[in-house]
């Protein structure tokens, strides 16, 4: 019975340590060497303190600061519940949560009197989507302005600054990163109260 067992055996384990230590320790070995930033976690460092990643968004609530989309992952951009909603377009539910949302919008952002953004009310598939588009932070400087004391158009200029282009030039579509706008934002023009950061 052990001749028919022993093959098994062995086989096993010689896949476990295969697949299990050397194939995931030579992978994590060449992403350090290649990609260390992004095998890190995409982290941002500021004053030798982790204050976020590139690749997981932030609820920023103070008006000199932009806003991130809603989040539906847990409390809020808990990568530990990260997921959507499951609403669907006929949900009085979620038909309620926008216009909630919209209200709060247009509450944040007086200034403005267009269209709100589709992502300024609706949550990611993730919930930790960490951009918003251009227009989104367009709409929103005429507030982070006012906020800050600097005129609106210096604050368009950084929110073009800070714009990102579809990858490859072809996926995705344009789009500003929040955290990395805030901080430069925070190093351009100092707020007048603490930092959320």
């Amino acid at each position: 019975m052990w001749q028919q067992w022993m093959p098994a055996v062995r086989i096993t384990l010689a896949m476990t340590v295969l697949t299990g230590l050397i194939y995931p320790a030579l992978v994590t070995g060449i992403a350090q060497v290649l990609f260390p930033e992004q095998a890190d976690g995409s982290l941002i460092v500021v004053n030798d303190r982790v204050i976020g990643s590139e690749l997981i968004g932030q609820s920023f609530t103070r008006p000199e600061y932009f806003h991130s989309r809603p989040s539906a992952a847990g409390d809020g951009y808990d990568a530990t519940a990260s997921g959507g909603s499951n609403l669907g377009p006929t949900s009085s539910k979620l038909l309620d949560r926008v216009k909630k949302s919209v209200d709060a919008y247009r509450a944040a952002n007086p200034d403005t009197d267009l269209q709100v953004p589709a992502d300024a009310v609706l949550a990611s598939a993730s919930g930790l989507d960490p951009h918003i588009t251009p227009d989104n932070a367009m709409q929103q400087a005429s507030r982070v302005a006012k906020a800050r004391g600097v005129e609106p158009a210096r604050i368009l200029e950084l929110v073009l600054q800070m714009q990102e282009a579809p990858d490859f030039g072809v996926l995705g579509e344009p789009r500003v990163n929040v955290l990395r706008l805030n901080l430069a934002l925070d190093k351009q023009f100092p707020a007048p109260a603490a930092s959320d950061i």
